[in-house]
């Protein structure tokens, strides 16, 4: 015991008094085959060093890299027009950053960049998302020449926002329809490759025969290619003119012309869900903010 205590002690003074491990462990002697190995802070390899002479020089005065878009994005998030819009405006010498005229596609910008277009200054607008129950008689557009009745009439009081329907909704369709900001937001609902899930309720003229309902199944060949749901079922209580399906193309029109390819006209057709979001607790013509739980579900598709 004494000697054990003694190299303890030599130990110790060897370290100038510090214990050897962390928080004070004892020093036991040679480590015992399959003991816990002693802490030992870890150090930042060498090749993880950053070489600032090897870096590449931003374009912009961006404080963070991360916090860098490119000026298209950027003026477009400030609600001013559409990316592609913004590319001409750019092109046309019409935006300066920071004083100086910029007409360079991808010129990226960052948080302590100051941006003008046409002399006045644009800031960021914070991202908004709302759902709207549509009613029938309003065409979904940003702009009707023919100054018919537009979805945007009905989201008027939203804010200052510049939004824009997700999507589209024929002029007699019902239901689910996303407004948002967001342009990366809304590409990533309405690309094919992502494809959000939405559910409709139809009513057709006649009983659906069961034939063409396995045939809807199955999958039918349009004009515009194949087309296939991805569920389909009579509606509970109802007879069978009412038909539930379930869909992730976004193609136009594309409900109303799966069964007028079989012969039926679809008198009533109601979107119910749109990637999860419903219309609960909204009458025809109301709209609603969506909370952050479903925005955060709607970032994942």
């Amino acid at each position: 015991m004494s000697r054990g205590n003694s190299r303890g002690n030599q130990s110790k003074g060897r370290q100038g008094g510090k214990p050897q491990f962390k928080d004070g462990a004892r020093n036991e002697g040679p480590r015992k085959s399959g003991a816990k190995k002693p802490f030992k802070p870890r150090t930042r390899p060498p090749q993880l060093e950053v070489n600032k002479e090897q870096q590449p020089k931003t374009k912009a005065n961006v404080a963070g890299s991360r916090a860098a878009v490119r000026l298209n994005r950027f003026i477009a998030n400030a609600g001013i027009c559409s990316r592609r819009e913004a590319d001409k405006l750019i092109s046309a010498g019409l935006v300066e950053v920071n004083g100086k005229v910029i007409q360079e596609m991808g010129y990226k910008v960052g948080p302590r960049d100051r941006v003008r277009f046409n002399g006045s200054e644009i800031r960021r607008e914070a991202k908004v998302y709302y759902v709207l129950n549509k009613p029938k008689g309003f065409i979904t557009t940003t702009n009707d020449p023919k100054a018919r009745k537009t979805v945007m009439d009905l989201v008027a009081g939203t804010g200052s926002e510049r939004i824009y329907p997700v999507g589209r909704l024929d002029r007699q369709t019902t239901g689910v329809l996303l407004f948002t900001n967001d342009g990366d937001f809304a590409k990533r609902l309405t690309h094919p490759s992502h494809g959000a899930r939405k559910i409709y309720d139809v009513t057709l003229d006649k009983n659906l025969d069961l034939a063409h309902f396995h045939a809807i199944e199955n999958g039918l060949e349009l004009s515009d290619g194949e087309i296939k749901v991805d569920e389909i079922s009579f509606i509970e209580g109802k007879d069978r003119k009412h038909v539930g399906v379930v869909i992730h193309s976004g193609r136009n029109r594309i409900v109303r012309r799966i069964f007028e390819h079989l012969g039926y006209n679809v008198v009533k057709l109601d979107r119910t869900v749109f990637a999860g979001v419903t219309k609960k607790n909204l009458r025809r013509g109301q709209w609603r903010k969506l909370n952050e739980k479903e925005v955060n579900t709607l970032m994942m598709h």
